[in-house]
């Protein structure tokens, strides 16, 4: 039996508010579903990100660059970053708030998610530094 890869982001308590849906290609379904929880789900490499984070959709929307402005491989590359951070300061609660790192991502850069899952990965971790001013790599865009 195939393992499951599911990347879970859950930061705050929801809230409700509208949000809508985004084009990803076939092989891939995302639900934007009440409450502004993102869920893309690809049954063939069986992963899931769900991500819940009250005005995050919005966010996106508005002021994220479209999908196409990076490449799959600027924006794997930096999740990488990203993620091995964001994991490190999950395991030190005592350093970093566990109310802001809840949860470890797997995310597994020898994997190919495709683009929607990076672009939604990246941008949430640029969202998130900035809305609650943390530096998890690099320098954070003030978008």
């Amino acid at each position: 039996m195939r393992n499951l890869i599911c990347i879970l982001i859950i930061l705050s308590t929801v809230i409700g508010c509208n949000t809508s849906k985004s084009n990803v290609s076939s092989s891939e379904k995302q639900k934007t579903e009440g409450n502004d929880t993102i869920k893309i789900a690809n049954k063939e490499l069986e992963y899931e990100v769900i991500i819940i984070e009250p005005g995050f959709d919005i966010w996106l929307q508005s002021t994220a660059f479209p999908r196409g402005y990076y490449s799959q491989t600027y924006l794997e590359t930096k999740n990488n970053f990203y993620v091995l951070e964001w994991n490190n300061r999950v395991h030190q609660p005592q350093i970093y708030p566990p109310s802001l790192y809840e949860m470890s991502i797997d995310y597994n850069p020898t994997i190919n998610y495709g683009y929607e899952v990076n672009y939604l990965i990246y941008n949430y971790m640029i969202y998130f530094q900035n809305k609650y001013h943390q530096k998890l790599y690099g320098n954070v865009p003030p978008r």
